[in-house]
């Protein structure tokens, strides 16, 4: 349903590849110039096109790369929605060409989902052995010298998060069973993600702070960036989900991506009226899964162009994750902000239908 950013981007990285001609750090695919230059876009000297990956501050995104191509790992920080796994595939595909080293945190994600497992009917026949071991993404990463991606590693328990410790600092991955250890090669690292907004959240340790370096990736500074960015993506998913509709038009992006911000912020895009918050995050990610599900509605149960109505279920949905406390918040907003606003009406009717 989805390919790897290492496949559906494979024309752009070759393309990089042919006219890279600067350094790369050792069993990198790409300088770092090239990768900084995949991520956020440009044209090559050949003519060849690089479409955008991430929409934001070039430079956050260029001390990404430096740390990467030094020996401390790389945490992106943000809160839900700010392309934090979108920047670590991508990265972890310019530079490795193998973006699929990755393992997912979970509030039950076990330390062999980092370190190694058995297979246990080798196990039970032979004794502990190299043939009876079961490598994870990480030890697979350092035999291999790629990068590995951590997702979510707030979610993980924390005495597993604490195995990262070794391996981070002296690249190293101890095998009692075997009184041996695998050592990782060069070009091997690691990409974490974390936000600290979800519900049981558990805090890094400083042991395991003090071996990332922190980029912070922050959420839209301006209106039209953050519409470019969801009208980006949710023509892309609809090319990969082959959904049926017209392209959304951008005043209906536009409305989504208004009311998010509004409620976000606390206030009016003009500043003139306050605004409760609802409980959730409202983020770029949440506007792009509105405007994709409103597409589906109108290529299958509409004339194919996205209206009002189709956004209207997803947009409460995203709103409305108290039943009680952020009904409250979106009804003043839609009798105070909305029912007043000119073109509105009409989502004004669909909200309070749905709601």
């Amino acid at each position: 349903m989805r390919e790897t950013a290492e496949r559906q981007f494979a024309d752009e990285l070759a393309a990089l590849a042919r006219v890279d001609d600067r350094e790369r750090p050792p069993r990198w695919r790409l300088s770092p110039w090239a990768v900084v230059t995949y991520l956020m876009g440009g044209s090559l000297k050949d003519g060849t096109v690089i479409t955008p990956k991430y929409v934001g501050n070039k430079r956050l995104i260029e001390i990404a790369v430096a740390t990467l191509a030094t020996d401390r790992a790389l945490l992106l920080l943000g809160v839900p929605g700010t392309a934090k796994s979108w920047v670590s595939e991508h990265l972890a595909a310019a530079i490795s060409g193998d973006s699929t080293l990755m393992v997912q945190g979970t509030a039950g994600t076990p330390e062999e989902a980092i370190r190694y497992g058995w297979n246990y009917a080798s196990l039970l026949a032979k004794g502990p052995s190299r043939e009876a071991l079961v490598p994870s993404p990480v030890m697979r990463g350092m035999a291999e010298g790629k990068i590995v991606r951590v997702e979510e590693l707030t979610r993980v328990p924390s005495d597993v998060q604490d195995t990262l410790i070794t391996i981070l600092s002296e690249k190293t991955l101890p095998i009692p069973e075997l009184n041996a250890e695998a050592r990782a090669v060069k070009g091997f690292n690691v990409i974490a993600t974390a936000n600290d907004r979800d519900k049981g959240v558990n805090e890094l340790s400083s042991a395991l702070k003090r071996r990332f370096n922190t980029v912070v990736l922050p959420v839209p500074e301006s209106m039209e960036e953050e519409v470019g960015i969801v009208e980006q993506r949710v023509a892309q998913l609809g090319r990969a989900l082959e959904i049926p509709a017209e392209k959304p038009a951008i005043e209906e992006i536009r409305r989504v991506v208004t009311v998010f911000r509004e409620l976000r912020e606390g206030r009016t895009n003009d500043g003139k009226s306050k605004l409760k918050s609802p409980s959730g995050t409202l983020s770029t990610a949440e506007a792009i899964s509105v405007v994709t599900s409103g597409m589906a509605l109108a290529a299958h149960f509409g004339d194919g162009r996205l209206r009002a109505g189709d956004v209207a279920s997803g947009m409460i949905g995203a709103i409305v994750k108290d039943p009680v406390q952020d009904r409250i918040v979106l009804h003043e907003y839609l009798e105070t902000v909305v029912k007043e606003r000119d073109g509105w009406k009409d989502l004004y009717r669909a909200c309070k239908d749905v709601l």
